[in-house]
């Protein structure tokens, strides 16, 4: 079932996978208000109660705005929700700076790779 998740994404700057469990999903370019509908509509399709850990890899996204912030908080809750969690990897240091100033690196768990975010239990 993992091995179609890639091939239900639309996007060409939403490129998914599955492993050890979690779905990585891998972002670039700008993440905000006018992708942030779009993206949410994707990552619900992606969550469901057997596949709900998502590891989100920010490495090649070069900003984030309050949209895109909304759309990180709705998605780690509907995750959450499901019994899983969204975890944040590899992020920039701009989207990092803007994740603190907002406060949300209080909400996600932020890892320096997506290794360490696959391979990490479980809090």
């Amino acid at each position: 079932m993992m091995d179609t998740v890639t091939d239900r994404i639309c996007d060409p700057a939403f490129v998914t996978r599955a492993e050890r469990g979690s779905i990585v999903a891998v972002l670039t370019g700008a993440l905000d208000v006018t992708r942030a509908p779009a993206l949410r509509e994707q990552c619900l399709r992606l969550l469901r109660p057997a596949s709900s850990r998502l590891v989100m890899d920010l490495s090649l996204v070069s900003h984030v705005d309050a949209g895109g912030m909304a759309f990180l908080v709705g998605t780690g809750r509907r995750a959450r929700l499901l019994g899983g969690s969204l975890r944040l990897a590899a992020v920039t240091p701009a989207v990092g700076r803007a994740l603190r100033i907002a406060g949300l690196d209080r909400l996600f768990e932020i890892f320096p790779t997506v290794q360490l975010a696959v391979n990490c239990p479980a809090r």
